[in-house]
């Protein structure tokens, strides 16, 4: 049974002062890496309701107080954004939780591929956009069916962040609220951790200039430029969605669920 978040590299001694910066509305559960409720945020003259949309990295290191935590926040539905090879190597540890998991592998590729072609961070947020669209709206789909609903990733920060985004400014978040959400992550991303992987990842592509961005950074012009880019290109996140397949009425759906009352 495990409560730690973090890869220990040999010899490394934990820190316990990291895990990153949280607010009183994050929900602690040890064991598990980047978890906020998205609750609070600005939507022109309303906010975002807390406790219906959760995000987070993996659930692989919940031990039974982690179990225990994450079993207070009532979800309904987790939905989990990784690829096969990442779920069989590092499998979620939510046994005995009553709650719906949805699989929506979100990268086309294998993660390794983005750390061999040194994707940047806006390449491989367009090529999620891009390429997996049809993911994004089942993802949506999946927070409409149930809610609580739990969206996570291996870190919560790439297929996580983007899809998160494209949801809150769909639902109508304002796009400064939709950046600073997004540029959260780096903060609570814990040092030891990514100092440990991108010492891995640099063991296995040397010549990579783009992996301490893709390992542990969320930049917020990184998610500016690509709000932008879907503004430009289709007008806003919410027709992005209704150009893959989301239906009016559950554009609507979304604002209700995920927004409060004026």
């Amino acid at each position: 049974m495990t409560d730690d978040p973090l890869p220990t590299a040999p010899g490394e001694p934990p820190d316990p002062a990291d895990p990153g910066r949280v607010t009183l509305s994050d929900p602690v559960v040890p064991g598990a890496v980047n978890l906020r409720d998205v609750g609070g945020l600005r939507a022109g003259t309303t906010m975002t309701r807390y406790g219906v949309l959760f995000r987070s990295g993996n659930l692989a290191r919940l031990g039974a107080k982690g179990g225990k935590a994450l079993a207070t926040l009532g979800l309904r539905r987790i939905i989990d954004l990784r690829a096969d090879d990442e779920v069989a190597r590092e499998p979620s540890r939510i046994r005995g939780l009553d709650v719906v998991t949805q699989r929506v592998p979100l990268f086309l590729g294998s993660v390794d591929s983005f750390f061999r072609d040194d994707l940047s961070l806006d390449e491989m947020y367009r090529l999620i956009v891009d390429e997996s669209s049809d993911g994004v709206v089942a993802v949506v789909r999946g927070i409409l069916a149930d809610q609580p609903a739990l969206v996570h990733c291996t870190a919560g920060k790439d297929r996580t962040g983007v899809t998160v985004a494209l949801t809150l400014a769909a639902a109508g978040v304002d796009a400064d609220e939709v950046v600073a959400d997004y540029a959260r992550t780096e903060a609570l991303l814990p040092a030891r951790r990514n100092r440990y992987v991108v010492a891995l990842i640099r063991s296995m592509h040397p010549r990579a200039v783009n992996v301490e961005d893709l390992v542990a950074r969320s930049p917020a012009p990184v998610m500016q430029a690509l709000l932008a880019d879907i503004d430009e290109r289709y007008g806003s996140a919410a027709e992005y969605l209704r150009t893959h397949g989301l239906a009016d009425d559950e554009i609507t759906e979304l604002r209700r669920v995920l927004l409060r009352d004026p």
